[in-house]
């Protein structure tokens, strides 16, 4: 038990049988709000625009947030140096801003802060184990050295040949977890994937049990799907876990995102991938649906990805307010399920003001020649390939146009 006046850690709270209410998607939130370039989607805000990451950090934590994730999603060295990208902050600078900004905001509340782990090109570039461990090592020394709370082991995106990929490999998650578990402290490691495993055919349940083993403490799914799908999936991972005689808590950190068109490789096959995915947004109540849905499938720490702004999570907080003991600070200016609708001018609007309109409610686009799905692009590239070979030059011309007539034909 954490002593009177300190907070108690991840671990504590998870066996305890506590909500811990996660963040949302600074990648994406960044990029509209012009801190980060969609492409690289590399985190040098942290250094060079730390009051965007603040405010954001600020933002989860009214809306209820217990943890503040520390924004060093792809910052290191080998990510930083490719595809011609040149910045001012190295890997390191980025990550120590990215730790001091967390731990200043979490300070202002009852928060903890993880270290999130980011996977680098060289694994899909076909870098040996050692060569892949040796990257991640180098990440969590800046971790270690701040005293992060807990470490995750989560997606990142690969950014090579304009191809994305993710934590789609059970293998790099576990050297990551293997290595993340030499700091002593408590690992969270999540994949990309949805029901049908990883690129290598590997289940959710056996991708769990391998987790486990390689000393993950809390084990789920972030990213790539939506809600439905990610709740979906860490049941067939809990299912796994029990089966193999194993123990574990259990988490997800979603997209924002309707995607019941995707495939295997989720929204980043998706056209509308990443400028035109605004119309397939959840509202506040399709996230109180998944926060109920996921807290009754046993999952304790829920958050969000991709997509996720603060009223998304402030949903979640409140949807799971009885579970918690108390509503999040930011419901002070948010009538739940539109109860303040009592006070609008317009009658209409104050008919409006019950949970049953809202839960009942299917929202129309606005859009009366858009389809409600998508083709997804499938083009098959996965480890090895040599489109996601990893280079210091920028793209050439040459090798985009290559693309755009292999996307022209149909792949």
């Amino acid at each position: 038990m954490a002593p009177a006046g300190e907070k108690k850690n991840i671990l504590e709270r998870l066996d305890a049988g506590e909500v811990v209410i996660g963040d949302g998607g600074f990648v994406f939130a960044l990029e509209k709000r012009g801190y980060v370039k969609a492409g690289p989607w590399t985190p040098e805000a942290a250094a060079e625009h730390p009051e965007s990451v603040r405010q954001l950090h600020r933002e989860f934590l009214r809306a209820g947030s217990n943890v503040m994730q520390t924004f060093t999603f792809y910052a290191s060295d080998d990510k930083l140096e490719n595809r011609g990208q040149s910045l001012s902050f190295t890997g390191r600078q980025i990550n120590e801003a990215a730790c001091d900004l967390a731990r200043e905001v979490a300070n202002e509340g009852d928060a903890l802060v993880a270290g999130g782990v980011s996977q680098t090109p060289a694994y899909l570039s076909g870098k040996t184990e050692e060569e892949v461990k040796a990257i991640f090592m180098k990440q969590i020394d800046v971790f270690v050295q701040k005293n992060v709370d807990f470490l995750i082991a989560e997606k990142t995106k690969k950014i090579n040949q304009e191809k994305l990929q993710y934590f789609e490999h059970v293998e790099e998650a576990e050297w990551a977890v293997q290595v993340l578990k030499s700091s002593g402290k408590p690992v969270a490691a999540t994949l990309c994937i949805g029901p049908e495993g990883d690129l290598n055919g590997v289940s959710p349940g056996d991708c769990a049990v391998r987790l486990v083993k390689a000393g993950a403490d809390i084990v789920g799914i972030n990213c790539h799907f939506d809600p439905e799908t990610c709740v979906k999936t860490v049941k067939l991972m809990k299912e796994g876990v029990e089966k193999a005689g194993l123990k574990a808590h259990y988490m997800s950190q979603p997209l924002a995102f309707h995607t019941p068109d995707c495939g295997r490789q989720g929204f980043i096959d998706l056209p509308e991938f990443p400028f035109g995915l605004e119309p397939r947004i959840l509202t506040r109540m399709d996230m109180h649906k998944y926060a109920r849905e996921a807290y009754n499938a046993g999952i304790r720490y829920i958050g969000g990805c991709c997509g996720f702004e603060p009223y998304h999570i402030r949903a979640l907080a409140e949807e799971l307010e009885a579970e918690r003991g108390c509503p999040p600070p930011g419901s002070e200016k948010h009538g739940s399920w539109g109860s303040a609708l009592s006070l609008h001018t317009k009658p209409w609007v104050r008919a409006r003001a019950r949970r049953d309109y809202w839960e009942k409610l299917k929202p129309a686009s606005g859009r009366p020649f858009c389809p409600s799905m998508s083709t997804p692009d499938s083009w098959g590239v996965t480890k090895g390939h040599a489109d996601l070979m990893q280079q210091k030059e920028a793209t050439s011309k040459e090798q985009l146009e290559a693309l755009f007539d292999k996307a022209g034909q149909g792949h």
